[in-house]
């Protein structure tokens, strides 16, 4: 039942990109993402309270709470760059870009957390990153070639600070439930992205933002809501080695809603590509 639940997360994930990159078209991304965040922070208190976990709260220790803040303002950073990143590019090659980030989460683990690197891991971090490259295509654009980029930059960054986010977050969930350690990190996230927005004076944007574009925002956070509920009911259930890389499979879900409804398609490079990245990342679940 839990492999039901990891292809249900990577559905929702999937679609949540899709979700957010028609929310965000026509609104500021900063703004765009604080509206959505606090329809994730209902969904992970939920979960909280629906497992009992708040009863433990004060037993949380320091270095844990530390670890859970930097890992809540690593994934404020990887969200605020992501969305900008599918703001400004397409979602089929944004996607695939932080994705990556399994690639940097496997190198930081084998670095700082000494997990042991093995011959088929390290085939499916060379068939994910070539697959990725293969994947970046230039974007074309009135305004000339060197913002054609601009994007990546966006969403690379995005993949650094989620890899951030997994490591950091490892250390600060030991010994924490782990919907509870989520829970706490969404608190941070909301707190760091409202900051930005109230900082650079995007609150008053809000009653423009036009019914289509609220809706769409209201929806991308219920699917991220919805994807959390089911990733870390799987991870209650099954192993987080083979739950984890299932949940990455959602870029196929993106890729898949990005054809038939923003008909954002693929070229036959990009498409190698994607193979190459499904094969990396079916070649974990061994």
């Amino acid at each position: 039942m839990w492999i039901v639940y990891a292809l249900a997360s990577a559905l929702f994930a999937g679609v949540m990109s899709i979700l957010a990159k028609v929310g965000i078209k026509n609104t500021d991304s900063n703004l765009a993402t604080a509206l959505r965040t606090i329809v994730v922070i209902i969904f992970a208190w939920l979960m909280v309270f629906i497992v009992g976990s708040h009863t433990t709260i004060a037993n949380i220790d320091i270095k844990s709470l530390i670890f859970l803040v930097l890992s809540g303002l690593a994934t404020g950073g990887s969200w605020l760059c992501y969305f900008r990143a599918l703001q400004i590019g397409d979602a089929n090659k944004v996607v695939p870009v932080d994705k990556s980030s399994t690639v940097l989460t496997m190198l930081l683990s084998f670095l700082l957390l000494g997990e042991r690197l093995t011959w088929l891991k390290a085939l499916a971090i060379a068939l994910i990153g070539v697959g990725t490259y293969l994947m970046i295509e230039r974007k074309e654009t009135a305004t000339g070639a060197a913002k054609d980029y601009k994007w990546l930059v966006y969403a690379i960054l995005s993949a650094v600070f989620a890899s951030l986010t997994a490591i950091l977050g490892k250390v600060g969930i030991e010994g924490i439930e782990s919907n509870l350690g989520t829970a706490i990190r969404t608190i941070v996230v909301l707190l760091m992205v409202w900051l930005i927005v109230f900082m650079q004076g995007k609150q008053h944007e809000i009653k423009h933002i036009d019914r289509r574009s609220r809706v769409f925002i209201g929806l991308s956070g219920l699917a991220t809501g919805l994807s959390w509920l089911c990733f870390y009911r799987a991870l209650q259930e099954g192993p987080a080695s083979v739950v984890v890389p299932i949940d990455k499979l959602s870029i196929l879900a993106t890729i898949a809603f990005g054809y038939f409804i923003l008909h954002e398609k693929l070229s036959k490079k990009a498409f190698a590509g994607l193979v190459m990245i499904v094969s990396g990342t079916m070649s974990l679940l061994i």
